[in-house]
């Protein structure tokens, strides 16, 4: 029985991070291409560590298991972010049938402190 729990959570884990492979190829630009990888994947690695877990059923495993988890969980958001926004930053072009731009206008794509708001450019500069 635990051996079917263990294959029935590793393939879903498996099927998971084969979406965020297939997502990588099939999204039509760099801001969809990371969402895709970082909510597939992430959760395909956590169900894929799971079974780990379970299959040693060792406390020792499953507290490091668990700590992998909560460390990819709490990072993959964050690393999507900043590869997110120094993409856009970058200039790299959204798809075409993308309907709001909600950074527009907030970062300059050249020059000095491009990654500062545009609103933040003034307060530095009068201190």
């Amino acid at each position: 029985m635990v051996d079917t729990i263990i294959g029935i959570i590793a393939t879903l884990g498996t099927l998971f991070v084969l979406l965020a492979g297939v997502g990588i190829l099939r999204m039509p630009d760099t801001y969809l291409r990371m969402a895709v990888t970082t909510k597939a994947a992430t959760l395909g690695i956590g169900l894929i560590l799971l079974a780990a877990a379970v299959y040693f059923n060792d406390l020792s495993t499953t507290t490091r298991v668990l700590a992998v988890i909560i460390f990819i969980l709490l990072t993959a958001p964050v690393g999507a972010h900043l590869i997110g926004k120094a993409s856009y930053i970058k200039g790299n072009k959204l798809w075409e049938k993308t309907i709001m731009d909600d950074l527009e206008g907030k970062y300059r794509k050249t020059g000095k402190n491009i990654s500062l708001p545009r609103n933040m450019d003034h307060d530095k500069e009068k201190h």
